[in-house]
C-alpha cells in the first residue's frame, strides 16, 4: 500500500477551521492534529522488505521528537523511485544481517528523488493513526521517544538535493501534526550521540528545517539548545573545558587545550559508559573514532552556583572568558563570577539566574 497524495501540493490541508474544543489546549483532539495531508510513503510491503525476526515493539504513546541521519551511502545521480526501493532493501539486509537488528532501525528512509519509504516495519500504520509510537534502533536511549529518518547521502560537504529538501520538510510537517510534536524537537543523530550525522551540512539546515515545519503547521519554534561536536585534533577553549571536566570526575589529563588521543580515550569511555557514544549510520560505515558530542556533555557538565569550588567551576570560566569576560580562574564561584554569569545569560537571552545550568553550558561551549 502506498499513502497516496499530490507529490506537487501535498501540504494542503485536508480540513480548515478546525477549533480547539472545551478539552483545551493541553488536550487537543487528534482530529485537530492529523490536519495536514499525509505525504506519499511507501509501505514495507511495496519495497519487498524481509520480515522483521521478532515483532517489533509498538508503544502506546507518542514520540515527542524527530531525529534526522543521514545514511552515509553515496550520493547516488539515481533519483527513480526503484533505487529508492533497493535503498531500502540494502539498509535493512545490513541492519539485520551486520548490525543484529530485528528489522531497520530507522521508522522511514528519504531518497536523494524525494521518494519516502516506510522503514521498521508498522512505522506507516502508526504515523497514520496517531496515537502510537514503533520504537527503532537509530539513536540509543532517544529510541522509546523519537522518530528516526534516514535521509539518503553522505553530508558533510554535498549540498543537500531539493527534492530531499521538500519531501523532508513534508515528512517532519506530517509527523508534527499527527503526533503534536513542538517543531523545535526536531534534532540531529549528533544532538544526542558522538557521530558526525546527519553530517555537517544536514546539520548545519536544521534550524532552517524547524521553522519550515513551524510555518506549515503554525507553530511557534523555539530552538534548542545543542552540544558541540569535538573531532580528533581539533583545540580552543571547549576542549580545554572538556579536559577539566574529566578532571573534576577524576582522570588524570594534562589541560592544554588539544583533543589528543588521552582526552579522546578517556572522553569516549564515559561516553559510551552513559549511553551516549555514537555509531555512524548504514553502508558506508565511515569510521568515526575519538569524537565526543551529544549527551556525553549533558554527563559531565553539572549545575554550578554561588559557593561551589574545583574544576567543573574552572572550566566555566576559561569558557566565559573565551566569551570576552575575563575572569580569573580560581575555581570559585564568588561574587564577580555571579554578576559575569548573569551578564553572559543577559546577552544571550537566557534567564539571568547567575546560576551555570544546561543551557547556559551549550551556550558557553558553542
Amino acid at each position: 500500500m502506498v499513502l497516496r497524495g499530490v507529490r506537487v501540493a501535498r501540504r494542503a490541508l485536508l480540513a480548515g477551521g478546525l477549533a480547539v474544543t472545551a478539552v483545551g489546549v493541553g488536550a487537543i483532539p487528534a482530529v485537530a492534529r492529523r490536519a495536514k495531508a499525509a505525504p506519499e510513503i511507501a509501505s514495507t510491503a511495496d519495497w519487498q522488505a524481509r520480515d522483521p525476526s521478532s515483532p517489533v515493539t509498538v508503544l502506546d504513546s507518542e514520540p515527542v521528537r524527530i531525529i534526522v541521519h543521514h545514511t552515509a551511502t553515496a550520493n547516488s545521480d539515481d533519483t527513480s523511485r526503484q533505487h529508492a526501493f533497493e535503498l531500502s532493501r540494502q539498509i535493512q539486509n545490513f541492519h539485520m544481517d551486520s548490525n543484529g537488528w530485528i528489522d531497520t532501525g530507522q521508522n522511514f528512509t528519504n531518497s536523494r528523488g524525494g521518494w519516502l519509504t516506510e522503514g521498521r516495519h508498522e512505522s506507516l500504520a502508526a504515523l497514520t493513526a496517531g496515537d502510537q509510537h514503533v520504537v527503532g534502533a537509530h539513536a540509543g536511549a532517544q529510541n522509546s521517544v523519537s522518530l528516526g529518518i534516514e535521509n539518503e547521502g553522505l553530508y558533510t560537504e554535498a549540498a543537500v538535493p531539493e527534492a530531499l529538501w521538500a519531501s523532508l520538510v513534508e515528512l517532519c510537517t506530517y509527523m508534527v501534526a499527527q503526533y503534536g510534536i513542538e517543531p523545535g524537537e526536531i534534532y540531529g543523530h549528533r544532538d544526542f550521540m558522538a557521530t558526525e550525522c546527519p553530517g555537517e551540512v544536514l546539520y548545519g539546515r536544521l534550524p532552517e528545517l524547524r521553522e519550515a515545519v513551524g510555518a506549515a503547521t503554525g507553530k511557534t519554534v523555539t530552538h534548542p539548545g545543542t552540544w558541540p561536536l569535538l573531532r580528533p585534533g581539533v583545540a580552543g577553549p571547549a576542549v580545554t573545558a572538556l579536559q577539566l571536566l574529566l578532571r573534576a570526575q577524576g582522570a588524570l589529563l594534562p589541560v592544554d587545550g588539544i583533543f589528543g588521543e588521552l582526552t579522546q580515550a578517556t572522553a569516549c569511555q564515559l561516553a559510551a559508559a552513559r549511553g551516549a557514544a555514537g555509531t555512524p549510520c548504514y553502508a558506508t560505515r565511515l569510521p568515526e573514532p575519538g569524537m565526543f558530542g551529544g549527551l556525553g556533555w549533558a554527563g559531565l557538565a553539572p549545575v554550578l552556583g554561588s559557593g561551589a569550588t574545583g574544576e567543573a567551576v574552572r572550566a566555566a570560566q576559561v569558557l566565559l572568558t573565551s566569551h570576552g569576560r575575563y575572569l580569573n580562574p580560581d575555581s570559585r564561584f564568588a561574587d564577580r563570577m555571579i554578576a559575569v554569569v548573569r551578564e553572559f545569560q543577559a546577552a544571550t537571552g537566557l534567564a539571568t539566574t547567575g546560576v551555570v545550568d544546561q543551557s547556559t553550558w551549550q551556550r558557553l561551549l558553542c
